[in-house]
């Protein structure tokens, strides 16, 4: 017993001193963020996407799973039915209103993992402090992709396919389009 109350009093202390000694001589690695930032892993969880179809309909059919997912209680979707005048993704219901409350959210990625379609991914995007609680608040015209070319601001009818089926499973194609009705001055 008492060589280990020897070994205490001497050794314990350098040995805990043992990590100090082994960094003290390393360069300091030192970050200019914000001037200079890094990029993040590729996996990295950040800042929601509702994504689109390639002809510019909405990916998100309003089914709330995301919003059932989310532990943190931050999601809240409110679906509603399309209608033949008025589509904004080909199934029969999009996501009318949809928010992701940053307040809240734990960027955990289990609503991603819960969406059949897609529509909800994350992107690499982190900073995402602000100074007022109410644009933390993300609402459906914030979180959604943007128009690239050769996409249309929805309501439209479905461009690609016949049916919704043939959006889900890719099979689609492009129809040929009316470009009467599109030629200035009615000119045909």
């Amino acid at each position: 017993m008492a060589g280990s109350g020897l070994k205490e009093q001497f050794w314990d202390p350098i040995a805990g001193f043992g990590v100090t000694f082994r960094t003290m001589f390393r360069k300091p690695v030192t970050v200019q963020y914000p001037f200079d930032k890094r990029p993040t892993a590729p996996r990295f969880h950040g800042r929601h996407q509702l994504n689109r179809w390639p002809d510019g309909l909405e990916k998100c059919i309003g089914c709330e799973l995301c919003a059932w997912a989310c532990p943190a209680d931050a999601i809240y979707v409110e679906g509603a039915s399309n209608t033949e005048d008025e589509r904004f993704s080909p199934g029969e219901r999009y996501g009318r209103v949809y928010q992701i409350n940053y307040l809240r959210c734990i960027l955990c990625g289990l609503c991603i993992e819960a969406c059949p379609t897609r529509a909800l991914t994350m992107t690499n995007e982190y900073e995402l402090a602000d100074d007022n609680r109410e644009d933390l608040i993300y609402e459906k015209s914030d979180l959604l992709a943007p128009l690239l070319p050769g996409m249309e601001q929805p309501p439209h009818p479905m461009l690609l396919g016949s049916d919704e089926g043939d959006y889900y499973r890719g099979e689609f194609s492009p129809q040929p389009r009316d470009t009467t009705a599109e030629q200035p001055g009615g000119a045909q």
